[in-house]
């Protein structure tokens, strides 16, 4: 049904429009009485299995929903009916912003991909602390929050804002992410540089500790990264006593696409995700794995069906996340992993 006829009928909007059509709609029918059990009893496979545990927390199953997809915190009830064992909300910075021009999100449908320059559109992090606070959230649905900078803060601050984040979203999140690999704001990918991580990383981790209850602390990275950079990020997370390693955030590479070259010239910059990232994710899980040192690592890019999603998790993969794989093959997706 899905492939056939709402995807079909979704994909005639532009992107970013049958995006909160397609949210804003969920939202909307799950106020219909009974229509909340009747999705959970389709899409949530009740499996006998021990839960994942990883960094204190306990994950009903190994998929969660990456950032990106719900950006503020807005749906988090109802995209908890497909199944997820986490939904990572963001990216989220300390003030909000409108993100880059429209338009900034573009399908590639013969290569089952998106490129988007989003450039963090949100609603800033005191609008989420406030909608996070009415939030019923399930006992067993963990909740990610993915943090970032604003645009306009200079990279030399940037931990400033990272921290504001952490500090007004601490009370709402199960763990955070601090994405510093985004490809569409200006500088942000300088962070994964030695001398800026470890800055950030620490300041983070003093007002973790400064805390009551630690929070797990994951760090998102890029799979553009070459294989010396990833060592250092994964010497640097270690040091910093990180909970995890996310791997990874959109790529710049365009290489072996189907789609036409000057189709792509005309969508111009952006990061790309779903199935042509999958390669490349997989390359640099499987390296980050084998280089000295453990530390859990949850594989995104590129998982469009349970034996993509298998396979990050046989290469060393605790946890999976998907995206792209969601918008392509459906809401069965998580279902049929877990399967």
């Amino acid at each position: 049904m899905w492939k056939f006829f709402i995807r079909p009928l979704l994909f005639l909007l532009n992107p970013e429009a049958a995006h909160y059509f397609t949210l804003n709609g969920l939202k909307l029918i799950c106020k219909i009485p009974g229509v909340k059990f009747l999705l959970s009893r389709i899409y949530i496979i009740r499996i006998k299995q021990k839960p994942i545990e990883l960094f204190g927390l306990n994950f009903k199953n190994p998929v969660g929903l990456a950032a990106g997809l719900d950006k503020d915190g807005k749906y988090i009830s109802e995209l908890s009916l497909f199944g997820f064992s986490h939904i990572e909300i963001g990216t989220v910075t300390p003030l909000a912003q409108p993100g880059n021009p429209l338009p900034r999100l573009f399908r590639l449908p013969e290569d089952k991909a998106l490129i988007n320059r989003m450039g963090f559109n949100n609603e800033g992090a005191v609008s989420m602390a406030a909608r996070l606070d009415k939030l019923k959230k399930s006992k067993d649905l963990i909740l990610g929050i993915n943090i970032g900078k604003n645009k306009d803060t200079p990279i030399e601050k940037a931990w400033e804002d990272y921290l504001k984040c952490f500090e007004i979203l601490y009370p709402y999140a199960d763990y955070f992410t601090i994405n510093i690999s985004s490809p569409n704001t200006p500088g942000l990918r300088g962070l994964q540089d030695r001398e800026p991580l470890i800055l950030l990383l620490s300041k983070i981790n003093i007002a973790n500790r400064s805390k009551p209850i630690t929070k797990p602390i994951l760090v998102k990275i890029a799979p553009d990264l070459d294989m010396d950079q990833l060592s250092e990020i994964k010497q640097i997370c270690l040091d910093q006593k990180m909970d995890g390693i996310i791997i990874g955030n959109t790529t710049l590479d365009r290489s072996n696409l189907i789609t036409d070259s000057q189709q792509l010239s005309t969508i111009g910059p952006g990061g790309l995700s779903g199935q042509p990232v999958l390669l490349k994710s997989d390359e640099k899980l499987s390296s980050l794995m084998k280089m000295p040192g453990t530390i859990p690592l949850i594989g995104v890019g590129g998982i469009m069906d349970a034996s993509s999603a298998k396979h990050k998790l046989q290469i060393g993969a605790s946890l999976v996340q998907v995206y792209t794989g969601f918008i392509y093959s459906g809401p069965a997706i998580v279902r049929d992993i877990c399967r």
